[in-house]
């Protein structure tokens, strides 16, 4: 059985005249990540590895979850692939991802996770929200062979 996470940027603020990668979270972002982080504690719990985008708000979010619940550091990794917003290249990854792993958490983008999400479950979101999460349970051993899993949104459906 594998289970995957996915876990979009809290709200970013777009005040600072910076790159996209350098973007900071919001204050309103910061607080919601921390009730998520809480809320949705299960969907993190037991994770081997969070893996973050290098962006500074997705980083920033992870950082929080870490935070929050106590999360060993170690089990931290920050990877330039997640910084994209091709829903083709995360579903490429998680495909990719080292069948050590039981349970991962990816931390990153719309639109491309709204895409993984539709792609591995049947949840038919349009759009994961920022600090939006969805845990989807695979019956398979094999990253590189899943289909279609079982799928818990952290939020109603009609609010993700």
């Amino acid at each position: 059985m594998k289970e995957l996470v996915i876990l979009r940027h809290a709200k970013s603020n777009r005040a600072y005249s910076v790159d996209d990668i350098n973007r900071p979270l919001s204050p309103d972002g910061i607080e919601r990540i921390q009730k998520i982080s809480h809320q949705k504690s299960d969907f993190f719990a037991k994770a081997e590895i969070i893996i973050s985008s290098p962006a500074i708000r997705a980083l920033h979010t992870a950082m929080i979850v870490f935070r929050e619940l106590n999360l060993p550091l170690e089990k931290l990794k920050i990877d330039y692939s997640l910084y994209t917003f091709s829903g083709f290249s995360v579903i490429d990854y998680v495909y990719a991802l080292d069948d050590q792993w039981t349970k991962v958490v990816l931390v990153g983008h719309n639109p491309a996770f709204t895409e993984v999400i539709n792609h591995f479950s049947d949840a038919g979101i349009n759009h994961l929200r920022t600090a939006g999460c969805a845990q989807i349970r695979f019956d398979g051993d094999q990253w590189s062979n899943l289909h279609k899993g079982e799928v818990v949104l952290g939020q109603k459906k009609n609010n993700i």
